[in-house]
């Protein structure tokens, strides 16, 4: 025995003086992944792959119940996790066993599991849940929103915390399963398609399922609740339509949303022409009851609407406007939320030439407008679209000043150029995420041309671009299609 501990003495020393290092203990994944805006947003140590959401939703109550099992893959040793989430947690198995779990934090739930996760390793996380959502503040308010007859979760950079457990930044992006069940004659609605019917289950609830095929961000997954009627079709390339309208809606608004919302297909098809294929399995639209949500979002496959879009007649522009983000912002989410001009910038040209294709406005008609009655200290031109900073996260510069550089970008490439820039940003970052930087080099790479200074101008100095015009003295006049425009981007502004 001595001779064998001489040994492993010997051995243990001959490897140290190679510099043979022991093998690191398990650490904790970080809470937050760093983003410059939020950087306790989403949680690093993991990759989520998959959630399957299973709830119960009592709209009288406002109580939620519900199993959330997560398919994820460590990327380090792990000891512990986090995942950003609110209400009131009873139980959470880690591959099987019982984990203990804590708050820290306003919104992050730390899970330690019964055994470390090694690199690489497999992890289903079930977490068994319930609570009032109303009732949950963090971040300073609260996300989840009561209607007359049900709820809405919808909201942009953070809504998940409020009803299901999530790895909340759009660089962990997933499939998803949500079913909710809800008392008979309530709808449930979510994202991509219905894989079954609703399903009767006993004491007067009955159960709605959805599922996305495509990889979806946290923020762009939605679970809208009431009274609604819904209308389904295919397109002409036989994808599945869902829209959705509330019942408490009058006529008027009812035949003003439809009119526009159910113009969706055709509105994407015209988008393909210009973006390139539609990058998800379903489209729809979801128009919420009056005096609930305050402007719309785009979420995955299914954007919500309010219905002030619709108070003055149809609206086409918020259409184009949110089905242009499942190219920039759901298929192409920011890799850091500093880069939202990507999304919103975008989504605001597709408006324009929107505008263009209908005779209502060139898109330069639009730009001279827009530049002509900017005074050089409104907010459009004293904050940089490429860092506008979390107080004008959806402010002026973030949606026109994006499009005014979209625009100036097109002039100096010209239009065969521009649009294969659009399409090829489309396909290079497909279900997943980007950059400026990696926009502007993929622009220069097309175009062969250094525009540097251009994109320096436009993005990144906060003050009014010296452009060449041959415009009068006086104002030009507001194109036919400024005043819908306009009116749909003060609402936009509200999130």
């Amino acid at each position: 025995m001595r001779r064998l501990l001489v040994a492993l003495t010997a051995t243990a020393l001959t490897l140290a003086g190679t510099g043979v290092a022991a093998h690191a203990a398990p650490a904790p994944g970080g809470p937050g992944v760093g983003d410059s805006y939020f950087p306790d947003y989403g949680n690093s140590g993991y990759d989520v792959s998959h959630y399957d959401v299973r709830l119960r939703y009592t709209p009288a109550t406002d109580l939620l119940t519900g199993t959330t099992t997560i398919l994820a893959t460590a990327e380090q040793d792990l000891s512990r996790f986090n995942l950003d989430f609110v209400l009131d947690v009873s139980s959470v198995l880690v591959n099987n066993r019982p984990a203990t779990f804590a708050r820290q934090g306003d919104h992050e739930l730390v899970v330690t599991p019964a055994r470390p996760v090694s690199d690489g390793g497999a992890m289903t996380i079930v977490v068994r849940y319930s609570g009032v959502p109303s009732t949950k503040v963090a971040a300073g308010f609260t996300a989840w929103i009561r209607t007359p007859d049900g709820a809405m979760a919808i909201g942009e950079p953070e809504i998940a915390w409020w009803w299901y457990p999530s790895n909340d930044h759009p660089t962990d992006k997933a499939t998803f399963d949500v079913s909710i069940s809800v008392p008979d004659g309530v709808e449930a609605i979510s994202n991509g398609v219905m894989p079954r019917p609703p399903v009767r289950e006993t004491l007067g609830y009955t159960r709605w399922s959805w599922r996305s095929l495509k990889p979806q961000a946290a923020y762009l997954t939605f679970m809208t609740v009431g009274q609604y009627d819904v209308t389904t079709d295919t397109t002409a390339s036989g994808r599945p339509v869902y829209n959705a309208y509330s019942r408490l809606m009058t006529q008027e608004l009812r035949e003003a949303a439809q009119a526009s919302v159910e113009r969706t297909a055709e509105i994407t098809d015209w988008e393909t022409t210009l973006f390139g294929p539609y990058p998800f399995e379903a489209r729809g639209g979801v128009v919420a009851p009056p005096d609930t949500l305050c402007c719309a979002l785009e979420n995955q496959t299914r954007p919500n609407y309010s219905t002030r879009f619709f108070t003055r007649g149809s609206n086409t522009s918020v259409v184009v406007h949110e089905n242009a983000h499942q190219w920039f912002g759901d298929s192409v989410s920011v890799a850091d939320w500093r880069h939202i001009w990507l999304n919103e910038g975008f989504a605001t040209y597709a408006e324009w030439l929107w505008s263009e294709r209908n005779d209502e406005g060139t898109a330069q008609e639009i730009f001279d407008y827009l530049y002509a009655t900017s005074p050089p200290d409104a907010p459009i031109w004293t904050t940089a679209p490429a860092d506008p900073g979390v107080a004008q996260l959806f402010g002026d510069a973030v949606y026109d000043r994006g499009a005014m550089t979209l625009h100036q970008l097109r002039l100096a490439v010209g239009d065969d150029d521009f649009f294969e820039i659009l399409r090829a940003w489309a396909a290079e970052h497909r279900y997943g995420n980007a950059t400026t930087e990696q926009f502007t080099g993929l622009a220069e790479k097309i175009s062969g041309e250094d525009l540097g200074a251009l994109f320096e101008a436009w993005l990144s100095t906060p003050s009014k671009p010296v452009v060449a015009t041959t415009l009068a003295r006086t104002a030009p006049a507001a194109p036919k299609s400024w005043a819908q425009i306009s009116r749909t981007h003060s609402l936009l502004h509200q999130h």
